[in-house]
């Protein structure tokens, strides 16, 4: 009788850690922001579609998020070894197998797009498809590796979401879905350099031309101050083109002063400090801007 409680707690506590290595395998911490950015872009779009079908699109934006990271640590796995931040990960760790990886992701982007396709549009199913193409091929096999542009155009495979939440309601995509694009997109960089600043030793170690390794800290920097700069003007983009009213101009001009005084910070900053501030920071501040979006649109449609 001992023998066998023995075995079945073992043989529990088994399947407890491959079950968390394959919800860590789908980087759940960037599910959520994705998650988040694709849910505004559904709410705020013109039309309407029922709460089954909302469900059904975030489930599908997750599903393609999961299989992106999946397939990209599959690819990674190497590099992965190397670098303190990612070397405990499951595949290079060894706990789950690169071919299991590898089918697991497929098996999880085949299924977002059909579904998609199937429950709400193939525009949208389409947008889906391309960013989990885009992620893994253009980003993680051709661009990580080979250039240190690779955030800067890679950066485009994070930003689709909302432009899929957009879609999904309305069928097509427009001017306004393609500003939420441009938001990510320029956002992404200087909250990817933030961390590249401070694990720049993991980079140049792994191989990897992050601009860090090779433009240099300062070049580095001074890009990041420049990208904010773009990215608090396209924010206030939408209250001028009416997209958007006062409680999010105010939310994105607020929003906007912070992150730029981040990135001063860590301009004039010799140690680690201000880019991890800033790294943090930035997820907020996407989170917090989107936030304010919708309860802007929100009180609008209760007006």
């Amino acid at each position: 009788m001992n023998t066998a409680i023995t075995i079945s707690t073992s043989d529990s506590r088994i399947l407890e850690s491959t079950v968390r290595d394959y919800i860590t395998l789908l980087k759940p911490g960037v599910m959520s922001l994705v998650v988040f950015t694709g849910l505004a872009g559904m709410l705020v779009a013109p039309g309407h579609i029922n709460a089954f079908q909302q469900c059904l699109t975030l489930f599908c934006i997750a599903l393609a998020s999961g299989a992106g990271a999946a397939m990209n640590m599959w690819y990674d796995r190497d590099i992965d070894a190397i670098m303190k931040r990612t070397a405990k990960r499951p595949v290079p760790a060894g706990r789950i197998a690169p071919d299991d990886a590898l089918a697991f992701g497929l098996f999880l982007a085949a299924g977002a797009v059909m579904l998609m396709g199937l429950a709400l549009n193939w525009m949208a199913a389409a947008i889906l498809a391309f960013a989990i193409f885009f992620y893994v091929v253009i980003y993680t096999m051709w661009l990580k590796r080979r250039t240190p542009q690779n955030i800067v155009i890679g950066g485009a495979a994070g930003a689709f979401p909302p432009m899929i939440g957009w879609a999904a309601v309305t069928g097509n995509v427009s001017l306004e879905a393609a500003l939420l694009f441009a938001i990510i997109f320029l956002w992404t960089p200087p909250h990817f350099w933030a961390l590249a600043l401070y694990k720049n030793g993991d980079y140049a170690k792994a191989n990897v031309p992050m601009m860090p390794v090779v433009a240099g800290p300062a070049s580095t920097k001074r890009q990041m101050v420049a990208y904010t700069w773009i990215l608090a003007l396209v924010t206030l983009l939408l209250p001028a083109l009416k997209m958007a009213g006062m409680i999010y101009a105010a939310a994105a001009a607020i929003l906007a002063v912070v992150f730029l005084h981040h990135v001063y910070k860590v301009l004039y900053d010799q140690t680690d400090t201000w880019p991890r501030r800033t790294f943090a920071f930035s997820i907020y501040y996407l989170f917090m801007l989107f936030t304010a979006l919708m309860v802007d649109h929100w009180i609008h449609l209760w007006k």
